[in-house]
């Protein structure tokens, strides 16, 4: 299993906005090859920033998978409009 760290920059005023579209973006991602669950956190201390964190099977799931597929230019559609800067992505493995 590999965790998907994505810290999410989200435009001030645009969050109630962003969670909609996140709501049809997660719909997309969650029919891939490889994915396991994900969870969309708010930051408390900047609530235009949030935490994306995405399971799956293996990296090339989401590095190959889901980037390479047509389902990934609708994601990007559908949430990139909303990012005040580029997200931050991270992968990791389990340790314990």
């Amino acid at each position: 299993m590999i965790l998907e760290q994505a810290m999410l920059p989200v435009t001030p005023d645009q969050e109630a906005d962003f969670e909609r579209a996140f709501a049809q973006a997660k719909d997309i991602i969650s029919t891939m090859q490889g994915f396991r669950g994900l969870t969309l956190s708010r930051c408390l201390e900047r609530p235009s920033v949030y935490l994306l964190l995405v399971e799956w099977e293996r990296l090339e799931d989401h590095t190959v998978g889901f980037r390479g597929a047509p389902a990934h230019e609708e994601w990007r559609a559908l949430l990139h409009p909303f990012y005040a800067s580029p997200p931050s992505v991270e992968h990791f493995a389990p340790v314990f």
